[in-house]
């Protein structure tokens, strides 16, 4: 058992998965609690958004064998916590758990941005089965939003490849590699049957749908004119969230960081983060393949000023993992497929390439 007031917790909330992982003051990983959505929007009501969330923190502490009380700092990192009194919402509710510490909430994107951004100030692009986007200064000040009025994720870039496809099948649209891809994908014989596969009672849903997005991706990197499109779109309209957020809290575009992560960003082409930047004069780019609750444990390390090394905290928790504490799929929606495929697809092209 650990010792009282050696470890912090981070977590990584979302409306796909949630992960909080303990670590301990040796930089190593020592519980995991995997779970669903935990995000109050997603879900039928926000009480059970609370309770997966507890289940969850509650399967990592007691994987550490950790009593609340003894955790030194925790940082949540949460889809969900989109406005201030989702904020308050939130506390309120961790406050239940009787920490030695005031839990710090903050949105998903800001737990994301600490993976790239030792002082904590920059701007962050999360793109995953949906997207988190948001800047924030290292005093604390940040902007976000949960409900930009242009969404892009796995699920939107799938739908717009699948309307290409049956646009160009109706004579309404270009012709698009992504007709033979998307075909095949799903063995269907031509874009009406796809169409109905989908749209049908009892048709396909989104776990379905976002299998699509690295195929998009794909024909994007392979120049298919439809796809890069698409593509392009998605990335300029993530960029003008990510400029807007800066300009709203006055952050220096210069030099400033922007951390690039989420499972659409491990994909291999360089097309979307190309397009997000273009929107981004004088920033940097810093694309990660790090999962996100990464971001929040360092975070919350931050609280105690402990410092923390993204690589090896990642490093062990992919080694406790490892040794048999394994995530429990049997918890997650379909919906997480979304990050997923990307990274399963790009693995096994990897792996074909060899």
């Amino acid at each position: 058992m650990m010792g009282a007031g050696s470890c912090v917790i981070g977590v990584d909330g979302g409306n796909t998965s949630t992960t909080a992982v303990v670590v301990d003051d040796s930089g190593a990983v020592v519980g995991v609690g995997d779970g669903g959505c935990t995000d109050v929007y997603g879900v039928a009501a926000p009480e059970h958004a609370l309770a997966e969330l507890d289940r969850v923190v509650s399967s990592a502490l007691r994987q550490a064998e950790v009593a609340p009380g003894e955790l030194q700092a925790g940082v949540f990192s949460l889809a969900g916590a989109d406005w201030p009194e989702d904020h308050e919402y939130l506390r309120d509710h961790l406050r239940g758990w009787a920490f030695s510490f005031d839990p710090v909430v903050v949105n998903d994107a800001m737990g994301g941005l600490r993976l790239g951004s030792p002082s904590w100030e920059g701007i962050a692009v999360i793109c995953g089965t949906g997207n988190a986007v948001g800047a924030r200064r290292r005093d604390g000040t940040c902007f976000h939003l949960g409900f930009w009025p242009d969404t892009v994720g796995a699920a939107t870039l799938s739908q717009a490849a699948l309307d290409a496809v049956l646009r160009h099948h109706l004579d309404l649209g270009p012709p698009t590699s992504l007709t033979d891809r998307a075909l095949g994908l799903y063995g269907a014989a031509d874009p009406i049957e796809l169409q109905h596969r989908f749209t049908g009672r009892d048709g396909l849903g989104r776990p379905d749908l976002v299998r699509m997005s690295p195929v998009l991706l794909d024909e994007a990197h392979r120049h298919d004119a439809v796809a890069l499109e698409i593509v392009t779109a998605a990335g300029r309209a993530m960029g003008g969230q990510a400029r807007a957020s800066a300009a709203r809290i006055e952050l220096d575009m210069a030099g400033a960081v922007t951390v690039l992560g989420g499972g659409l960003f491990q994909h291999p082409t360089a097309v979307l983060a190309d397009a997000v930047m273009e929107e981004l004069p004088g920033a940097v780019a810093h694309r990660t393949t790090l999962p996100p609750v990464i971001g929040a444990a360092m975070a919350a390390y931050d609280q105690i000023g402990h410092l923390s090394d993204p690589e090896e905290l990642d490093r062990s928790l992919r080694d406790f993992r490892g040794r048999g504490n394994r995530r429990d799929d049997s918890v997650h929606t379909g919906e997480a497929v979304g990050s997923h495929a990307v990274v399963r697809a790009a693995r096994e092209r990897s792996e074909g390439e060899r």
